[in-house]
């Protein structure tokens, strides 16, 4: 079969975790043994996260005097996609993964009158106190928001309406190669006149679920640090919400800079293709594929997952 697998930021860190490299290489080799089974036995693209190593070499860039002016977000996304990528393959590959896997540098079209471009509500970097937040806020030009009881860069976050590797990333998936790519939602570019780089971040659920439909996966799978869709989230009532369709899960709301996206691209491919979707934890991401725990979202409720119900009362931290 065919999956599109996105991992969140805590496949590498998990909150208010310092981005030390030794960090990051040991979370991963955690989460790839289950991974290279997976990607042995099926054909995976692996989507990865950015927030918190944009973030870092963003700020890097900002504080950098030897610079006339930071470098690009779009730049800087380009660099985290190598890293992770580079990172993603040797620890695919140390925990026993026989094929061939390869990161391709994924440019991703967006809209130039989005919405979102003026709007910044996706989280990258660390996470501030308040105090401090507003410091760097106003040292360097930049949006904040809150992120549950800290405070963290908000940057535009606007749809990717085309994939310009996708022809690639097919072909190499005929040939048997597990695909890394869509990193950070990919380097947002306007096609006008030749692609030009946008001062952005696009969520990388959203190019996950464009890469699963026009890749016509059989399923896309939605991986984070919680174990699953929470509902009545920082309540005494919060709740995993564990079989769904998109048109009562839409119902409910979620935080826009962290469960949201992720609700809105799975049921977006959910409706686009009529396959299933599922958003749960990554320390137990071959259940979630098999469809026994996280959240399961199908068109229609079926024998598989005769109702909605709630299970697991969970007191997570919201996802990044």
């Amino acid at each position: 079969m065919r999956f599109v697998i996105a991992l969140g930021g805590n496949a590498l860190l998990h909150r208010h975790e310092a981005p030390e490299a030794a960090t990051q290489v040991a979370r991963l080799s955690l989460a790839a043994p289950a991974l290279a089974r997976i990607a042995a036995a099926h054909q995976v693209v692996f989507v990865h996260g950015n927030g918190p190593q944009v973030g870092l070499l963003a700020r890097e860039s900002a504080e950098d005097e030897t610079l006339t002016s930071p470098y690009p977000l779009s730049a800087l996304g380009a660099e985290t996609q190598g890293l992770i990528g580079s990172l993603l393959i040797q620890a695919l590959h140390n925990a026993g993964h026989p094929g061939q896997a390869v990161t391709v540098i994924t440019h991703t079209v967006v809209d130039a009158d989005d919405a979102a471009m003026g709007t910044p509500t996706k989280f990258i970097g660390a996470v501030y106190d308040c105090r401090h937040a507003r410091r760097l806020a106003d040292d360097n030009g930049w949006d904040i928001a809150a992120d549950g009881e800290g405070w963290r860069r908000v940057v535009p976050s606007p749809l990717p309406r085309r994939i310009v590797e996708l022809s690639a990333a097919a072909t190499l998936l005929a040939a048997g190669s597990t695909v890394v790519m869509g990193g950070g939602g990919g380097i947002p570019v306007i096609d006008s006149d030749g692609y030009r780089p946008v001062e952005a971040v696009i969520d990388k659920d959203h190019t996950a679920a464009l890469l699963a439909r026009l890749l016509h996966a059989d399923a896309l799978v939605i991986l984070t640090d919680v174990p699953g869709v929470i509902a009545d989230y920082g309540t005494p009532a919060a709740t995993v919400i564990a079989a769904t369709t998109p048109a009562l899960l839409r119902t409910l709301p979620f935080a826009a800079g962290s469960m949201g996206p992720k609700v809105d691209a799975a049921c977006g491919f959910v409706e686009a293709t009529g396959k299933r979707a599922a958003i749960g934890s990554l320390d137990h991401v071959q259940d979630v594929l098999d469809g026994t725990v996280g959240t399961q979202i199908t068109a229609s409720l079926s024998p598989r997952h005769p109702a909605v119900f709630r299970a697991g009362p969970s007191s997570a931290p919201p996802t990044r």
